[in-house]
């Protein structure tokens, strides 16, 4: 009979980080509610100190109601080097474990730990170990799951934050998956949760008990994945070389665009900058896209796709020009961004290393 064979993930996850950089830096704000991003009316909150979270302030939060919600908040403008000079040194911890670590955001990982250069069979040490020293050497906290998948490791790290862990054995994986929330499903958003409550999905158990075609029927191709998922059919490897997909650049504007003189002019500063972003990472495409986001939150997108690869601004702004006009546009505008997909990326993967390890020792 074959032996069931398990990986080994942590899934590393900062807690508040952007936040906590600036209360690190700036000892005046610690102890108190913090957002980095904007409080004028068009600004939108990019992270928030647990200090903030108690009055209901997340991420992704328009100033106004931020400020609605905690009048004595402090709000500090994003200081994105300083986050990408820290993330690299929390990485460079993460390579003395092991070298299978895909890197999601600035502030949260993957590491494959089932085989390590520490040579410790307990994943759940290693994470602890990895979160003190992120703490000695660079006074941040950091939260960890750990389970034998990305997807049950990732809804783990989440259970015990902040500055905690969680560790979710193979063997509990099912029933902590028919208990959980339907909600806490990663990848399950607002708008599927409730489709699901009305049709008497609560939990796990719930999902389980409907077969793959009702599944189908209601949520289309995602269906299967749902069905696999509440079943723990997941087997996606940590990927250390994630290839950049797309390169974009967007503006959210103070007073909304009416005229299309007025996005012209944006959209050639969005295309410089566009440009210069595709130079940095030494890339060019073939799709671009227009995205338009109107005052009643309603986005478009508009794109073409080139016979040639491109980075220049001038061929960027005259596509999306044309773009532009493609069609009358709808509503007065707050955003506009542009992106490059169809890179000129060739990467040469190397097959990846078959491990076959029986977990008998500790998780």
């Amino acid at each position: 009979m074959n032996e069931i064979t398990y990986r080994k993930i942590i899934h590393i996850d900062m807690d508040a980080f952007y936040a906590s950089v600036e209360q690190l830096d700036n000892p005046d704000l610690r102890g108190k509610p913090v957002a980095v991003g904007g409080a004028s009316e068009r600004g939108v909150v990019s992270a928030a100190s647990y200090e903030a979270r108690k009055f209901g302030v997340r991420s992704a939060m328009s100033g106004v109601l931020a400020r609605k919600n905690c009048p004595h908040i402090i709000f500090v403008p994003p200081r994105f080097e300083r986050y990408k000079e820290i993330s690299q040194k929390i990485r460079k911890i993460f390579y003395e474990y092991t070298n299978l670590v895909e890197p999601l955001s600035l502030d949260e990982a993957y590491l494959d730990v089932t085989e390590n250069k520490k040579g410790n069979p307990s994943a759940s040490l290693i994470a602890k170990e990895i979160r003190q020293r992120i703490f000695n050497e660079l006074h941040l906290n950091a939260s960890a799951g750990i389970s034998s998948s990305k997807f049950i490791a990732k809804i783990a790290s989440d259970i015990n934050k902040p500055n905690g862990q969680k560790t979710i054995p193979p063997e509990e994986v099912i029933q902590f998956l028919e208990d959980l929330p339907i909600e806490k499903f990663f990848g399950i958003g607002k708008v599927t949760a409730a489709k699901m409550y009305n049709l008497g999905i609560f939990n796990g158990k719930d999902l389980k008990e409907k077969d793959e075609a009702f599944l189908t029927t209601h949520f289309k191709k995602s269906g299967s994945h749902y069905y696999n998922l509440v079943r723990g059919n997941f087997y996606s490897k940590v990927k250390p070389n994630r290839e950049r997909k797309s390169v974009a650049a967007e503006h959210t504007f103070i007073k909304n665009l009416t005229s299309e003189i007025f996005m012209l002019e944006k959209l050639e500063k969005i295309s410089k900058e566009l440009e210069q972003r595709l130079e940095k990472s030494k890339v060019s495409g073939k799709t671009i896209t227009l995205k338009i986001k109107y005052s009643d939150f309603k986005t478009q997108t508009r794109s073409k796709t080139l016979p040639y690869f491109v980075k220049e601004k001038a061929v960027l702004f005259e596509t999306v020009k044309e773009l532009l006009f493609q069609e009358k546009v709808l509503n007065s505008v707050r955003l506009l961004g542009i992106s490059v997909t169809n890179l000129n990326i060739h990467s040469k993967k190397k097959p990846e290393k078959s491990i076959n390890v029986q977990l008998k020792f500790e998780f």
